[in-house]
């Protein structure tokens, strides 16, 4: 009566090795899981540095929109620029709407960090507007 049966001690054997086998399986999930998680993380930092790169680019800003402000259907326009040192103010105080609607065309389609935009409509055919771009 003093002895162990080693049919008891194969049960557990057989018991502990299921466990491990259990905690083994949930374990490769959880790494699988894990994996997935670390490559949509790389995905959306890769994406993000490349928007960094565009948005926060000092002087590509700078020369695409002078670029656009020296554009010959605005040059007629007295639209003022005014740099500083966390962007540039553009404002005009009368634009007609087939030159603001080609300068909006142009600024929303670039890319460029617009902070503020402000319209008001002076006539049928003119306006002002103010507007913020930040780096």
């Amino acid at each position: 009566m003093n002895r162990i049966n080693p049919i008891h001690i194969a049960i557990l054997l057989i018991v502990v090795l299921g466990f491990f086998v259990m905690k083994l399986g949930s374990a490769k999930e959880e790494l699988s899981q894990t994996k997935a998680l670390y490559q949509e993380t790389l995905q959306l930092s890769t994406q993000l540095k490349g928007l960094r790169e565009v948005y926060s680019d000092k002087n590509g800003v700078k020369k695409s929109l002078a670029k656009i402000l020296r554009h010959k259907s605005l040059s007629s326009y007295s639209i003022k620029k005014k740099t500083t040192n966390s962007g540039i103010l553009i404002s005009s105080d009368s634009i007609n709407k087939i030159g603001l609607n080609l300068l909006v065309g142009k600024l929303l389609n670039g890319s460029y960090h617009i902070y503020s935009f402000k319209i008001k409509r002076l006539s049928d055919d003119k306006a002002s507007f103010k507007m913020e771009i930040k780096w």
